[in-house]
C-alpha cells in the first residue's frame, strides 16, 4: 500500500484518517481543542456539518451508522455531558457501520469551564476507549476505531487532549482512500428500537460484548511495553502523559496503553509482577489507578496534588518521587480581553451603567465579566444564561429581580437557549425577564464557525439561516426587538431599560457583525 509521509496536528491527523477510510459524513459542535477536526475534514473533501449541538450531531451519525456508513461525531469535553443522552442508549442498539467519537478533553482547562475526565463516560455508558499519545496514533486510532466499531458493532469513544489535538507530529498516510459507500438499509427492530422488552436483553448483550471487548484488548497491540523486563519501578500510563513519562523516567519500565476501557487486566497484572513498584501517571481522573486497584492488582496511584491540569515532563517527575511540594507559581500572562472594536462592548458598558444582575453563557461575550465591564454575576454552561436568569427572577425581592438580565450568544443561543425561551413564555416570572441575545453572526470564540443562524454551512456554502427573531416571536415572547448597540448606543441604552422596566418576557437581538467574521467574509469573497 503506498504510503506519505506528513506532519499535522493530532486533530488533523483525525480528519485525515476519516477520509481515508471512508466516512461518509462527520457531525460536530465547535469546541476547542476539537474544532480544526471538521474542518480539516472539509477542506480535504470530506462531508462535514457543523449541527446544532453535539446531541444533536451525535444523533444524525447515530442515523448514519444505522444506514450501515461511517460516520465521525465530534466534540470538546464538556459536548459529551450535552450528548450522553443518546450515547447512554446507542450503546444498547450498537451499529452497523463504524461510528467513532471523538472526546476532546482539556487538562489545566486552557479554553474550558471546567475539567472533566470523560473516560468515566466510557465506564458508565460502557463503550471501548482509545487513547492516543500523538499524531500518528491519533490517525493509526482513528483508522483502528473504525474497524473495532463495525467488528464488535459499538460506538467507540476516542478520547484526545488539548496538547495531543494541537501537537503536531510525523504522520504516515495511507495514500489510497476508501470511497463512502451507502449500503441497502437493513431492518432490525429488536436491536433499534428501545423499548424495555427489548432493551432488557440489549443490556445483556452490551454486558457480553464489552466482556469480548475486554478479551480483544488482552491481546492488542495498541498497548505496548518499552524497557526493561523487569525493574525497580514500573510505569502505567496512556495519552500525552506517555511521551512525558518517557522523558521524565528514561530506561524505566513502562506500559502504555492505547485502549483504556476495558482494560487488558491480566496483561497489567502481567507487568505489574515485574516491578517492585508500579506507578499510574495519568492526567485527570485517577481512572486506570481506579479501575486497576478495584481489580486486585497492586498499583500506586497518582498523589492528590496531580488532580489538576496538564502534567508536563517536571510534574511527571516530582510524581514519581512522591514529592508534593507547592509548585512554582504561574507566570502572570495578559488576561484575555474583548476585541478592540468589538460589538459586545457596548452591551456590557450598559448594563455596568444601569446595575444590570448578568445571567452570562459560553462565548467570547464571557469575557465582560474582566475589567472595565466587570458586568458578568454568574455563567455555568451553554445555555444556562436564560434558565438561571429567570431562577434569579424568581428568587430575589422585585427591586433586584427587575435588574436581572440574560445574556446568550447567537451561536448558543440556537445550540441550547431556545428552550429557555419556552421556560420564559410558560413559567414568566412575577416582574417578566430580559434575555439579550448578542448576535455577532459567528461562533467567535472557537474561531469564527458558521452556525444555523449566520445562512452558511461549515464550507461556507449558502443555506437558509434560522430567524431568530421570528422563532422567539413564534415561541411566545411578548416583545422581541432588533437593534445594532453600537450604530444606536442611546436607542439600545433606552430600549433596555424600558424593557426592564415592564413586567413582559423579552428579547432584545443586539446584531452587529463581528469584526474578525467581516474581515474572513472579506477574504473568502476574494478567493
Amino acid at each position: 500500500m503506498a504510503e506519505k509521509r506528513v506532519v499535522l496536528s493530532g486533530d488533523e491527523a483525525v480528519a485525515e484518517a476519516a477520509l481515508a477510510c471512508g466516512v461518509m459524513l462527520g457531525t460536530g459542535y465547535p469546541g476547542t481543542p476539537s474544532t480544526e477536526i471538521l474542518e480539516h475534514f472539509s477542506a480535504i473533501g470530506g462531508k462535514a456539518q457543523w449541527s446544532p449541538n453535539e446531541k444533536v450531531a451525535l444523533e444524525v451519525g447515530i442515523g448514519v451508522a444505522f444506514a450501515g456508513a461511517r460516520s465521525l461525531v465530534t466534540m470538546k469535553h464538556v459536548g459529551l455531558n450535552v450528548a450522553a443522552d443518546p450515547l447512554f442508549t446507542l450503546t444498547y442498539t450498537g451499529v452497523e457501520g463504524g461510528l467513532v467519537v471523538v472526546s476532546a478533553d482539556d487538562p489545566g482547562m486552557a479554553s474550558s469551564q471546567n475539567e472533566q475526565d470523560n473516560r468515566l463516560y466510557a465506564a458508565a455508558a460502557h463503550l471501548p476507549v482509545f487513547e492516543p499519545s500523538d499524531s500518528r496514533e491519533a490517525y493509526d486510532f482513528t483508522l483502528r476505531a473504525f474497524a473495532l466499531s463495525e467488528e464488535f458493532h459499538t460506538p467507540v469513544l476516542l478520547r484526545m487532549t488539548t496538547r495531543v489535538c494541537h501537537s503536531r507530529s510525523p504522520v504516515t498516510l495511507r495514500e489510497e482512500k476508501e470511497t463512502p459507500v451507502s449500503k441497502p438499509y437493513r431492518k432490525n427492530i429488536q436491536e433499534r428500537v428501545m423499548v424495555p422488552a427489548f432493551a432488557k436483553k440489549a443490556h445483556v448483550t452490551l454486558f457480553r460484548k464489552m466482556e469480548a471487548l475486554a478479551r480483544w484488548n488482552e491481546k492488542s497491540d495498541l498497548n505496548q511495553t518499552f524497557g526493561p523486563e523487569t525493574a525497580e519501578r514500573g510505569i502505567i500510563t496512556s495519552g500525552a502523559a506517555f511521551q512525558h513519562s518517557m522523558e521524565a523516567a528514561p530506561g524505566a519500565r513502562i506500559l502504555k496503553l492505547g485502549m483504556t476501557w476495558p482494560l487488558p487486566f491480566e496483561a497489567i497484572a502481567k507487568f505489574v509482577a515485574g516491578s517492585k513498584r508500579t506507578v499510574v501517571v495519568e492526567e485527570g481522573e485517577k481512572f486506570l489507578a481506579g479501575k486497576i486497584l478495584e481489580h486486585g492488582i497492586p498499583v500506586e496511584p497518582k498523589a492528590d496534588a496531580f488532580l489538576f491540569g496538564e502534567l508536563d515532563v517536571a510534574r511527571v517527575k516530582k510524581l514519581l518521587a512522591r514529592d508534593e511540594s507547592p509548585e512554582p507559581a504561574a507566570k502572570p500572562g495578559r488576561p484575555p480581553q474583548l476585541c478592540p472594536g468589538c460589538p459586545h462592548r457596548k452591551v456590557f458598558e450598559t448594563l455596568r451603567d444601569l446595575g444590570c444582575i448578568v445571567s452570562g453563557d459560553i462565548g467570547c461575550y464571557t469575557l465582560g465579566v474582566m475589567p472595565p465591564f466587570d458586568a458578568i454575576d454568574s455563567c455555568v454552561c451553554m445555555g444556562a444564561s436564560i434558565g438561571a436568569g429567570l431562577g434569579l427572577r424568581h428568587g430575589l425581592a422585585e427591586a433586584e429581580a427587575r435588574k436581572v438580565v440574560s445574556v446568550i450568544g447567537d451561536s448558543t443561543f440556537v445550540h441550547s437557549g431556545l428552550t429557555g425561551i419556552v421556560e420564559m413564555v410558560y413559567n414568566k416570572p412575577a416582574t417578566g425577564h430580559l434575555v439579550l441575545i448578542l448576535d455577532n453572526a459567528t461562533t467567535a470564540m472557537t474561531g469564527l464557525q458558521e452556525n444555523p443562524a449566520t445562512g452558511r454551512h461549515l464550507d461556507m456554502s449558502e443555506t437558509t439561516p434560522l430567524n431568530l427573531a421570528a422563532v422567539c416571536k413564534a415561541i411566545g415572547a411578548d416583545s422581541v426587538d432588533v437593534i445594532d448597540p453600537t450604530a444606536d448606543n442611546p436607542g439600545f441604552v433606552a430600549l433596555v431599560k424600558e424593557r426592564l422596566a415592564s413586567s413582559d418576557a423579552s428579547v432584545i437581538i443586539a446584531r452587529r457583525p463581528c469584526i474578525l467574521q467581516v474581515k474572513k467574509l472579506a477574504k473568502t469573497k476574494k478567493q
